[in-house]
């Protein structure tokens, strides 16, 4: 468990410059899978709660990722080269060796720029961690302008031959932000506490076994072909995330200084439609507080909470002045949650 407070901001005021994002060609709707798996009309829906999502047939994740990174910075009025950190939040990148940000700064021209380049995983809560990260080295002198890019394409590991109502809760896609402490122009904020938690009793409850080192291919390739298909126990994951997130919030919101009813608006991590009720009910934010883009386009894994927080900018739902809570989970069983004030 982790917990920190801002720094004084005293010669440095944060800004979220400009956020973009991206999706796949294909759009595949529950009703389309529900007749290729041989069901009834809406059976997928009622099971996962996803009416469609975009899945990725042509494209690959340096596309997404880089077309979300354009947009971006576009929206901040910046070109790559403004930028000296970009991290890849992605749970799933690449390839094991190298990172994947180093690829994508190249992708964006900057191959004589000596920036900064890194992977940050935190699975789903990969863009709050690097959020979190790239605040601390900004306050920190040590960069002044970060882009933090989300991208992950889970529909290349989905069971849909032995749960497909797992499977129905995913979708592809990227988004990232551009944060600085030297724009002029941009929604200023104040990060008012950040907090992440993790419970390793659940570190099993969702799984992508095969791609490190827990599987040898080479001396079992069929365990790590197996091992290459999501696995969740959602009644564990439910169980152990009821537990624990209501007092998680209790304390980011603590540590804020903050009560439940000071949030304007909340942007979570987008896991499943049982998951943001259970964050209404339980931890207390209106269902109108709650940004929630679940039943169009799915649980992104890592690219879902900074896709929700861009479309909630283009909506004109996040203004300054407004306290706004950014809130996560993820595999691990991790919990994440950025107070920020705009």
């Amino acid at each position: 468990m982790t917990t920190r407070t801002s720094p004084p901001t005293a010669d440095k005021t944060l800004q979220l410059c400009g956020t973009g994002m991206a999706v796949p060609a294909r759009h595949r709707t529950s009703v389309e899978i529900d007749s290729e798996l041989g069901r009834p009309a809406g059976w997928l829906e009622r099971q996962c709660g996803v009416r469609a999502r975009f899945v990725c047939e042509g494209e690959g994740q340096e596309e997404l990722s880089l077309s979300a990174a354009e947009r971006a910075l576009a929206d901040a009025g910046m070109r790559a080269q403004d930028v000296d950190l970009v991290m890849f939040t992605g749970a799933v990148g690449l390839q094991p060796i190298p990172a994947t940000a180093p690829r994508l700064a190249g992708l964006l021209g900057l191959f004589d720029a000596g920036i900064a380049a890194f992977d940050v995983n935190a699975t789903c809560l990969g863009f709050l961690a690097g959020f979190d990260i790239a605040v601390s080295h900004l306050l920190g002198g040590r960069y002044h302008t970060a882009l933090i890019i989300a991208s992950d394409i889970s529909s290349r590991a989905l069971p849909w031959h032995s749960e497909p109502q797992i499977a129905g809760l995913f979708g592809d896609g990227a988004a990232a932000c551009v944060i600085s402490t030297r724009a002029d122009t941009g929604l200023t904020f104040d990060l008012r506490s950040a907090r992440f938690e993790s419970y390793p009793e659940g570190y099993d409850y969702c799984a992508l076994p095969a791609g490190g080192t827990r599987i040898d291919y080479h001396a079992d390739p069929a365990a790590f072909a197996a091992g290459a298909y999501f696995e969740m126990n959602g009644r564990e994951l439910y169980r152990l995330t009821a537990k624990h997130f209501p007092a998680f919030v209790d304390t980011l919101l603590d540590r804020a200084g903050w009560s439940h009813a000071d949030v304007d608006l909340v942007v979570p991590h987008q896991a499943n439609l049982k998951a943001l009720e259970h964050l209404e009910r339980r931890c207390g934010f209106d269902r109108d507080r709650v940004v929630s883009i679940m039943a169009e386009y799915g649980n992104q894994v890592s690219a879902s909470l900074p896709t929700a927080l861009h479309l909630a900018l283009s909506e004109g739902r996040i203004v300054k002045g407004q306290k706004l809570l950014m809130l996560g989970t993820s595999a691990g069983i991790s919990f994440g949650g950025l107070a920020l004030q705009l």
